[in-house]
């Protein structure tokens, strides 16, 4: 939202908006573009000469200014169809989809293309160390999106990515996941396939190989498809994968890449972009450049710290497969290391019992396992709540080291006196998880 506004106003429009919570750093790069911020909502900040009202997915009936909107009947929109008005019609745009992988997929793609010199526009739901910042929105003739399977905005409950007009569309898996929005795996499905109802003829969709779901969805599409993946029914088949301390190298296409991500799963997703990128033409020797010099993505295995020979590493990670595929990826990197998995239960989805089976299985994969207490657990009936003592009991039935702790400090004080030299600490999180890497590095000092 923050990224489109300050578009918006290099376009010339004057913005206004509002936000229960006001902080830098977006607060300082919203007002050095010259956009007033008011701190809580109230209908009279609402512009009387308004033209368009932009809600937010977070906004619900009830809030003031959404009430206000609805009562002077004032023009409005959701944000995916801003983008789609404003700022993607007419242009060549690349959506990157799936369960997992979308932001780093989409990262690397845009680095592909910006390496090969198109300079695309780009919005991205992470930080790539590349390229600086998440977001450009200018007007050139390429634009890489990460296509989110959310829903739109509280009057809008399809998926935000109907709205973004893919001429080339990637598929990196499809699983259950949002239970706050989807009760099944088959309304998820039904949103792909909107999705790929709109691919033109002229286009392409790229869609994982290897996975059911992947290949069912895509069954009867109208634009041509390419399959990609290591099994043989793949057109496009991953071969030849080697992993080694400092990334993984793989064959696409009898092209040989290398890329500084450890795991399969990244394999895959740099597969996926080096694809997409060939089918608008950028030559392999660009695409093998900028897959060797991409430098990762903030809170994706990022290495925090390192104290006492422990390593502390942040990763978004919250649902089952991705944690597994992780902890893997991180074996492979750092072989001979002991591995420990923090773990807190904070997304809408993993705050319920939906993964209650699919949980222990991701995190057996370390060595040792600490889970927190279950975020805002005031806003699930009990009966729904995952059960974090049952967790860990299930993850410990084979004896390896797991323990449940109301929060981060518990955590720290718990874990601290457990580590040893050459030990790694993954803390999987989508949330800040109350500073707990800064506190582990900095209790690791002080002992």
């Amino acid at each position: 939202m923050g990224a489109t506004a300050a578009a918006l106003r290099d376009r010339g429009f004057i913005v206004t908006g509002s936000d229960e919570n006001i902080y830098p750093p977006m607060s300082t790069f919203l007002e050095k573009r010259g956009i007033t911020l008011n701190k809580g909502y109230g209908a009279e900040n609402i512009p009387k000469t308004a033209d368009i009202v932009v809600i937010g997915n977070a906004m619900k009936r009830g809030n003031p200014e959404v009430e206000a909107v609805l009562n002077r009947k004032l023009f409005y929109l959701s944000l995916p169809e801003v983008l789609k008005n404003y700022f993607l019609r007419g242009r060549h745009n690349l959506v990157v989809t799936g369960t997992h992988g979308k932001t780093t997929t989409t990262s690397i793609l845009t680095w592909i293309m910006e390496k090969a010199g198109h300079k695309p526009g780009y919005l991205i739901g992470g930080l790539p160390k590349n390229l600086g910042q998440g977001a450009r929105l200018n007007d050139a003739k390429h634009f890489v999106i990460e296509g989110d399977e959310y829903d739109t905005a509280f009057f809008d409950k399809r998926s935000k990515f109907i709205h973004y007009l893919p001429e080339l569309l990637i598929v990196n898996n499809i699983e259950f996941d949002h239970a706050d929005i989807f009760d099944s795996l088959d309304q998820i499905k039904l949103s792909f396939r909107r999705l790929l109802n709109i691919v033109p003829q002229n286009g392409m969709i790229l869609i994982n190989g290897d996975d059911p779901n992947c290949v069912e969805v895509a069954r009867d599409c109208l634009a041509p498809l390419v399959e990609i993946g290591f099994s043989k029914n793949c057109a496009q088949r991953i071969r030849d994968v080697t992993h080694t301390a400092s990334g993984s190298r793989f064959t696409l296409t009898d092209e040989q890449y290398e890329i500084p991500l450890a795991g399969e799963f990244n394999v895959r997703n740099a597969a996926m972009a080096a694809s997409a990128a060939r089918f608008y033409r950028v030559p392999v020797a660009k695409i093998r450049s900028a897959l060797k010099s991409f430098e990762g993505i903030a809170r994706r295995q990022e290495l925090r710290g390192e104290e006492r020979g422990v390593k502390v590493i942040d990763d978004f990670g919250h649902h089952p497969t991705a944690i597994g595929q992780t902890l893997q990826a991180l074996r492979s990197r750092y072989a001979g290391h002991r591995i420990w998995a923090v773990f807190e239960p904070r997304s809408n989805t993993t705050r319920r019992a939906v993964f209650q089976a699919e949980l222990p299985e991701a995190l057996k994969f370390a060595d040792g396992v600490f889970v927190s207490e279950v975020a805002r657990l005031d806003q699930i009936p009990e009966k729904d709540r995952l059960d974090p003592a049952a967790l860990v009991k299930a993850i410990g039935h084979d004896g390896r080291p797991a323990f449940y702790e109301h929060d981060a400090d518990a955590i720290v004080n718990r874990l601290v006196p457990m580590l040893q030299p050459k030990d790694l600490v993954a803390v999987f999180s989508n949330g800040g998880f109350d500073q707990i890497h800064e506190k582990l590095l900095a209790r690791l000092r002080q002992s």
